[in-house]
C-alpha cells in the first residue's frame, strides 16, 4: 500500500481539518506528519464546530487509528486540554497512538518565542507564540526533549540541562521572569502523556502499509508558509510540503501515493510576509467577515485576497498534486466581480514566478470573472452549482494543469461535493 498525503497550498487555513474529516472514512489510519499546535484544524457536524491543533482529524471516526508523527511538534499543557475537550464526545483515545520521536514544547520555548519575536520589532514574522520555532531550533541543534524521553530515568535531568540553555538564552533577551512558572502544570500534562501508547511511528507506519493498511497523512499549514520553499523568513519552522510527510513520518518516497492539495477558491494569510493580492479595502473586509477569516489557533483577523495562479501553480509543483479540493466558493456569493491573480509585474517584467526577494514590488495582473448571486450553500450536487462558479474552477483547473475532486460549499460535512 502507499500513504496519500493532504495538504494545503496557500498560506495554511485553507480546511485541511474537515478534507481530513470527510476522508476518513476511507481510510484505516489518519497520521499528522508536521508542525505543532500553531495550527487550528477545524471541523463541523451535528451544529458542532471543533478545533484540534495536535490531534490528527480522523478522532472523530471510530475505529481509525491517529497517529502523532515524529515531525510534529507537542506541548503537553495543549495537548491535555485538547482531550479534556473531546473526552464528552465520545472519542475513543485507544487508537491514538504517539511517536516517540515527536519533539515536546517546554514553557520556555513559549517565552523564548515571545523574546525572540519582540526583538525582531518591525521585523516580527507573526508568531503564534506557540514555542513552535524555539522547539525545532532545539530539535536541528541537537539538544531537544522528544516524547520517548518521558520515559527514561534520566528524564528529569535532561530536562534541567535544556532549562539551563534556555535560561542562558531568555537573559540575554533581557527576560527577567520566573522561567519555572508554569513547570509544575507542565509536568503534570507530561505525566498525563505516559498514559497514551507512544511508539516508533516509522516501524509502525510501515509495518501497517505492509499489512494493506490505508494511510492518509495529514499536514498543518500551507505550502507557502515551508520552511525552505514558502516566502522565507515569514514561514513556519517546519516542511510543510509533500516531502515533510517522509520525515516526518518515516516513509519512503515511493510509498506515496495521491496527493491531495487544498485551496481556497480566494487567498488569506495570517503574520507578516508577502501577499500580492492582499486587498486593503472594502471587499477585502467583506471576504473576512463573510468567510469568518479569524485565526482557529489565535483569533487574529487573517488577511485576505483574490487567488493566486502563479503562487497556486508553484505549490502544485513542489507537492507533485495530483488532486485538488476547493473550499469556501460560498463566500464569493455576491460579488458582482471576481478576479484572479494569472500573472506579476515585478520590476515592469511581467512573470509567472514568485521572486527570490520577498521585499519585491510585486503588482498583481488580474483576469476578471463574472460573479454569481446564489447562496450555495444548501447545494448538494457539483452540477447544481451556478455555471459562473463552474467556469471559474474549469479555469483554475486548466491553469494549473490538476482537477479539483471536491468542492465544499461550507463547513458542515454534508456540505461537501464530489466533482465528476
Amino acid at each position: 500500500m502507499k500513504t496519500d498525503i493532504l495538504l494545503g497550498l496557500q498560506w495554511g487555513d485553507e480546511g485541511k481539518g474537515k478534507a481530513v474529516d470527510y476522508l476518513t472514512p476511507a481510510y484505516d489510519v489518519i497520521a499528522r506528519f508536521q508542525g505543532g499546535p500553531n495550527a487550528g484544524h477545524s471541523l463541523e457536524f451535528n451544529q458542532v464546530k471543533h478545533v484540534l491543533h495536535t490531534i490528527p482529524s480522523g478522532i472523530f471516526h471510530a475505529g481509525k487509528l491517529n497517529i502523532i508523527g515524529n515531525g510534529v511538534v507537542i506541548d503537553p499543557i495543549i495537548f491535555q486540554s485538547e482531550i479534556d475537550g473531546l473526552k464528552p464526545h465520545g472519542v475513543d483515545f485507544s487508537k491514538l497512538l504517539i511517536s516517540k520521536k515527536a519533539h515536546l514544547i517546554l514553557p520556555t520555548h513559549r517565552l523564548l518565542d515571545a523574546a525572540m519575536e519582540a526583538a525582531k520589532g518591525k521585523s516580527k514574522i507573526g508568531s503564534t507564540l506557540k514555542g513552535i520555532g524555539p522547539t525545532y531550533t532545539d530539535k536541528t541543534a541537537r539538544h531537544g526533549l522528544r516524547v520517548g524521553d518521558i520515559f527514561l530515568p534520566t528524564f528529569q535531568a535532561r530536562y534541567e540541562r535544556l532549562l539551563e540553555k534556555h535560561a542562558a538564552s531568555l537573559k540575554q533577551l533581557g527576560y527577567t521572569g520566573d522561567i519555572r512558572a508554569d513547570e509544575a502544570r507542565w509536568m503534570e500534562a507530561v505525566a498525563f502523556m505516559r498514559q497514551f501508547r507512544c511508539i516508533d511511528s516509522e516501524y509502525e507506519i510501515n509495518a501497517l502499509l505492509d499489512a494493506g493498511r490505508s494511510v492518509l497523512a495529514e499536514g498543518a499549514q500551507g505550502t507557502m508558509l515551508d520552511v525552505d520553499f514558502g516566502s522565507y523568513p515569514f514561514v513556519t519552522s517546519s516542511n510543510t510540503i509533500c516531502a515533510g510527510a517522509c520525515t516526518g513520518l518515516g516513509l519512503a518516497p515511493s510509498r506515496i501515493g495521491k496527493v491531495y492539495g487544498i485551496v481556497k477558491a480566494y487567498c488569506t494569510r495570517v503574520g507578516s510576509g508577502p501577499f500580492p493580492t492582499e486587498l486593503f479595502d472594502a471587499t477585502g473586509d467583506e471576504l473576512r467577515n463573510k468567510g469568518g477569516e479569524f485565526g482557529a489557533t489565535t483569533g487574529r483577523p487573517r488577511r485576505c485576497g483574490w487567488l493566486d495562479i502563479p503562487a497556486l501553480k508553484y505549490s502544485v509543483m513542489v507537492n507533485g498534486v495530483t488532486s485538488m479540493i476547493m473550499t469556501k466558493p460560498d463566500v464569493l456569493s455576491g460579488f458582482d466581480t471576481i478576479k484572479v491573480c494569472t500573472s506579476y509585474m515585478v520590476n515592469g517584467v511581467e512573470t509567472d514566478r514568485i521572486p527570490y526577494d520577498v521585499e519585491a514590488v510585486v503588482e498583481p495582473v488580474y483576469t476578471e470573472f463574472p460573479g454569481w448571486k446564489e447562496d450555495i450553500s444548501k447545494v448538494r450536487s457539483y452540477d447544481d452549482l451556478p455555471k459562473a462558479l463552474r467556469d471559474y474552477v474549469q479555469f483554475i483547473e486548466k491553469a494549473v494543469g490538476v482537477p479539483f475532486e471536491i468542492v465544499s460549499v461550507g463547513p458542515d460535512r454534508t456540505a461537501t461535493l464530489v466533482k465528476a
